[in-house]
């Protein structure tokens, strides 16, 4: 076991605790289980943590109640889209995961790959498409496959990857069912991978890599989340230097949208000349059976429960940042009830 299993978290100074899981979005059967796994494994951990669903019971709740901080298990539209993070900096609460601005440009694959394309970091080539018509001519620009998928939702959700021309329709009206912003998006051929970030500022840090090998290269809702034929990898089998590599290329991702606290990249290996691009980053990851995050965590010698309580340690609020690090976001996190805020 790592010395990383048992950080020196006084539990009792975390306070009152809401683990945010279920709400709104087309994610909401994984955040319940998301969170349902993060609930009891800080309670195991002592933790004074209580079940928060924000499609049931208004946020204003959180402050009534006395809780000091929030667990972020949402997934998709309003949980991880800097809306509920904007809720909790006006409430006082100090919650994980990034803050409002990392949050809501993260959850937007387009203002995602706008940025880190201008901060020269690679992804894959794409079109913003608002007709079946100019989703065929991204097919004539872009080449096939391609992937056509809504711009703001994840776990590939209302997603298609496209071989022909007489796809496009139909996977511009099934995207577009989620959002009214399509991305199509160049299909790199090769291998897929996704990598954690933990910490924040100078002192994020990558940890073991994840090789993810689906059924025919169907990484799709159900083989995410509900059958057990998807393989992982981790240690993922590639050459070191690759695995440096991705770690050193999430860890910069993560940083230039200025996220904190933690995330999950998904980067593709291209197999003609193993050059890694990013896709996308998580910020508020699945915390499932299934998930990736613990898997990982997992191998680098911490378990479950601890990376709860990390996580949770270094729940803050954007006007408390200029404190690298987590361990110092939990010395200046508020801990007493919320009402004072």
């Amino acid at each position: 076991m790592s010395h990383e299993d048992t950080p020196a978290i006084d539990v009792r100074a975390l306070g009152k605790v809401a683990v945010l899981m279920g709400g709104s979005s087309a994610e909401r059967e994984v955040s319940l289980m998301s969170g349902g796994g993060v609930l009891q494994a800080l309670r195991a951990r002592g933790v004074d943590a209580h079940a928060f669903d924000p499609s049931q019971t208004d946020l204003s709740e959180l402050r009534h109640g006395g809780y000091a901080r929030c667990f972020i298990a949402l997934h998709g539209r309003h949980g991880e889209d800097g809306t509920v993070q904007g809720a909790l900096e006006l409430l006082g609460i100090p919650y994980t995961g990034p803050g409002v601005m990392a949050s809501s440009i993260a959850m937007d694959k387009i203002m995602t790959k706008r940025i880190w394309r201008f901060e020269g970091l690679p992804t894959p080539d794409w079109r913003l498409v608002s007709s079946a018509a100019e989703t065929a001519q991204a097919l004539q620009a872009l080449g096939t496959p391609m992937i056509v998928k809504p711009s703001r939702e994840g776990s590939t959700i209302g997603l298609t990857k496209v071989t022909s021309p007489g796809q496009c329709e139909q996977a511009y009206l099934l995207a577009s069912r989620y959002d009214p912003e399509v991305l199509c998006e160049e299909f790199i051929e090769g291998d897929e991978t996704t990598c954690p970030v933990l910490g924040q500022g100078a002192d994020a840090h990558a940890l073991p890599v994840i090789r993810i090998v689906a059924p025919a290269g169907n990484y799709d809702y159900q083989n995410k989340y509900f059958t057990d034929v998807t393989q992982y990898h981790c240690p993922s089998g590639l050459p070191e230097a690759e695995e440096r590599e991705i770690q050193r290329l999430v860890v910069e991702a993560f940083r230039t949208l200025q996220c904190r606290g933690w995330a999950r990249a998904d980067i593709m290996i291209r197999a003609s000349d193993r050059k890694p691009f990013l896709l996308e980053i998580n910020t508020s990851p699945g915390m499932t059976g299934h998930s990736l995050v613990p898997m990982s965590a997992r191998a680098s010698g911490v378990s479950y429960e601890a990376l709860c309580l990390r996580i949770l340690a270094s729940a803050s609020l954007d006007g408390l940042q200029g404190h690298a690090g987590t361990g110092a976001t939990v010395q200046t996190s508020p801990t007493g009830t919320p009402g004072a805020a």
